[in-house]
């Protein structure tokens, strides 16, 4: 009856591995959600009227803060192995201090973008700003030409139909798509924060020792992970959009 039983320690090692196994699955069930929001992003700049949006200076601070607040995070992991615990909840703490930097500082980019006339739903003209600065808009990968206040196509070289009362009626694609993407990026980091939170009360419990720290090694792996999204999808709206 107990020939085929598990001792304790090989209980414990099943249940890290399938501790890593499901943190690895999370990440990639979460790299194909963002994969085919960003290949939606791409076709939908093909065809029609895309407005480019200058990219907000906040979302600077909040690429420095995840990145920063990754190496941290990485110093707790390894203070566990090492066994140097004292270490690990000050470290989580000031990741988690990191991680609402990144949180404020998209809210204060979202009101930027906002405060230009770019929303979550608008319109192509209610874009504020230089032309051509701030924003630029495109008709089928061709810039418009803006003089007066009335945009027309480059072909239009006699400037004889304003394209006005076409763009107001266009929606603001991208400006949806940027605030798809970086919206749906920080509601996973919310739960990358819950999970830093747990973290340190648990580090603060002493549960994390050289041999069992696997909770420490998932939430590490996965605010790695979101590092390296938010990194990817501000080079990706910085360099594509």
């Amino acid at each position: 009856m107990t020939a085929n039983a598990f001792t304790r320690e090989e209980e414990k090692q099943r249940a890290i591995r399938g501790r890593r196994t499901v943190t690895w699955l999370i990440v990639f069930a979460i790299v194909m959600f963002f994969a085919g929001l960003t290949s939606a992003y791409v076709v939908s700049m093909s065809g029609g009227y895309w407005v480019e949006i200058k990219m907000p200076k906040p979302f600077l601070v909040s690429t420095a803060a995840i990145v920063v607040s990754s190496v941290f995070v990485q110093l707790a992991l390894v203070s566990a192995r090492q066994g140097r615990s004292a270490a690990v909840a000050p470290l989580l703490l000031v990741t988690l201090a990191l991680g609402l930097v990144f949180t404020w500082s998209q809210f204060k980019g979202w009101g930027e973008l906002t405060k230009s006339g770019n929303f979550l739903v608008s319109k192509v003209l209610d874009n504020k700003g230089v032309y051509g600065v701030d924003y630029t808009i495109r008709f089928e990968g061709e810039a418009l030409i803006e003089e007066n206040g009335k945009f027309f196509h480059p072909s239009d070289v006699e400037r004889a139909r304003p394209l006005n009362a076409e763009l107001d009626e266009q929606k603001n694609t991208s400006s949806s798509y940027f605030f798809a993407l970086t919206g749906a990026h920080l509601a996973h980091l919310v739960f990358g924060l819950l999970s830093l939170l747990v973290m340190v009360v648990m580090a603060l419990m002493g549960r994390y020792t050289p041999q069992d720290h696997v909770g420490l090694w998932a939430g590490t792996v996965y605010w790695h992970f979101l590092g390296g999204l938010w990194v990817y999808l501000f080079s990706f709206l910085l360099i594509v959009h």
